[in-house]
């Protein structure tokens, strides 16, 4: 089973990427939840969402302590130490950032051990989008940089949610413009 937790703010579609992820699992023939964590309901709060993806049922019905991978799509989250808490010591961190990788790992004290990756996702957001919705870049990111899901799995379930060209584009344009460290 791998645990997959995702930090942002309110507004950014955290909880409709955790949802994302576990519809292109679905399609692939695992077993998934997707969950949201957020206190006040309201515009810019920090929020968190998880997903597992499973070959055998999932017997676990609580919060992601431990996560295989944190993906963080808020970039003004970037340097913040509580979004790494718990983390694999062999997992994967990806984040919306512009710098390179191995500056995020200094910031954050990772071990070397963890896989760190970033991407440029708002300004992805803001070329395709014409807003900074910085999931879609993300989806696409955390596909190459894990392979928790196919490309193709990505892009169907996307198509299916939202219509028209942009999102698909700012997903290929996530996928391609991760950088790892």
């Amino acid at each position: 089973m791998l645990e997959v937790r995702l930090h942002g703010r309110g507004g950014q579609g955290v909880v409709s990427a955790a949802k994302l992820i576990a519809e292109a699992a679905i399609l692939e023939g695992k077993y998934v939840q997707a969950f949201p964590e957020f206190g006040a309901e309201r515009s810019g709060a920090p929020i968190a969402a998880y997903a597992r993806l499973s070959d055998e049922p999932i017997e676990i019905h609580s919060f992601i302590y431990s996560p295989d991978i944190v993906v963080v799509v808020d970039r003004s989250m970037a340097s913040f130490k509580n979004t790494v808490a718990g983390l694999s010591p062999r997992g994967t961190f990806l984040c919306n950032y512009e710098g390179e990788p191995d500056s995020l790992r200094a910031v954050l004290g990772l071990p070397s051990g963890v896989r760190v990756f970033s991407v440029d996702a708002t300004g992805v957001a803001l070329r395709n989008l014409g807003k900074d919705f910085p999931n879609t870049p993300m989806l696409g990111a955390l596909v190459k940089a894990t392979g928790l899901v196919s490309m193709e799995s990505m892009e169907k379930v996307l198509g299916e949610r939202f219509k028209g060209a942009n999102n698909a584009m700012a997903l290929k344009q996530g996928f391609e413009g991760v950088k790892s460290g």
